[in-house]
């Protein structure tokens, strides 16, 4: 299938591995010019480096940013002045007692995954309603719907994300311009890959048994019993991406293997 994204710019947010670096892939796998980000120069040229291993005609561009800061954020903007996708992927979680989970901390989890996506948002929307065609996609959780208790917090900014998707859908009405969000499930990204193959060790046995236990005993609602892959996330955001998605607005979209049980 054709997803008609050969002439679109697309920035995605926190691209240089996970969930992020896969969209970014699947993105100039179609065809689309493709802006990378991360924190650090040695992490762009990386990703950059790995998708055009996988797609040699990639159109990329790399923008070293933090934008969970306003300082970095205004940077981006002066290196991508427009873009026709945005994929708000960057994000952090950190497993913590509600207890323990400081006002630093609460601002800081805030700062990364809520307000790097507002700032981003606020700049772009204006100037895709100028030409009428845009993608605005909040890559979220199905924390949101299902808050872990062990990071609350985490679970906050996610439900979040989802609000101001649909609140920022509302404004489209009648435009060629879509906002929704995406949930993915517990999936495969390079932290939680290190998070099992550590666990696996420290209780000495395989990978396989740490990822059967978690989908028993932490998630046993899941319907596909095993962790999601990047690539399998990366696959929904492309089509949301593109012009084939257009009616297509204000929805949150699951990709969490069966995981939330409510049919709404």
């Amino acid at each position: 299938m054709d997803l008609q994204l050969s002439d679109k710019t697309a920035f995605v947010s926190g691209s240089t591995a996970g969930i992020g670096l896969a969209i970014a892939s699947a993105l100039a796998q179609e065809g689309a010019t493709v802006i990378v980000n991360g924190r650090s120069q040695e992490r762009v040229a990386s990703a950059i480096e790995t998708i055009q291993k996988a797609v040699p005609a990639a159109n990329l561009q790399g923008i070293v940013a933090d934008l969970s800061t306003r300082t970095g954020t205004t940077e981006a903007f002066q290196q991508a002045p427009r873009v026709d996708i945005l994929v708000n992927n960057l994000g952090m979680y950190e497993p913590k007692s509600f207890a323990e989970i400081t006002d630093e901390d609460w601002q800081n989890i805030f700062e990364v995954n809520v307000l790097s996506g507002i700032r981003l948002s606020r700049h772009y929307l204006p100037l895709m309603f100028e030409k009428d065609w845009g993608r605005i996609i909040f890559i979220s959780s199905e924390s949101a719907v299902n808050i872990p208790a062990e990071m609350i917090h985490y679970g906050v900014t996610k439900t979040a994300q989802v609000a101001i998707a649909r609140g920022l859908a509302e404004t489209t009405v009648g435009t060629g311009v879509t906002v929704n969000s995406i949930l993915p499930g517990p999936t495969r990204s390079e932290g939680v890959e290190t998070f099992v193959q550590n666990l696996a060790a420290s209780q000495g046995t395989g990978v396989s048994e740490v990822e059967k236990e978690f989908f028993e005993k932490t998630r046993p609602s899941s319907l596909i019993k095993r962790f999601a892959t990047p690539a399998e996330v990366a696959a929904m955001v492309a089509f949301v991406a593109s012009p084939l998605s257009s009616a297509t607005n204000g929805a949150a979209l699951r990709v969490e293997g069966g995981l939330v049980r409510s049919i709404l």
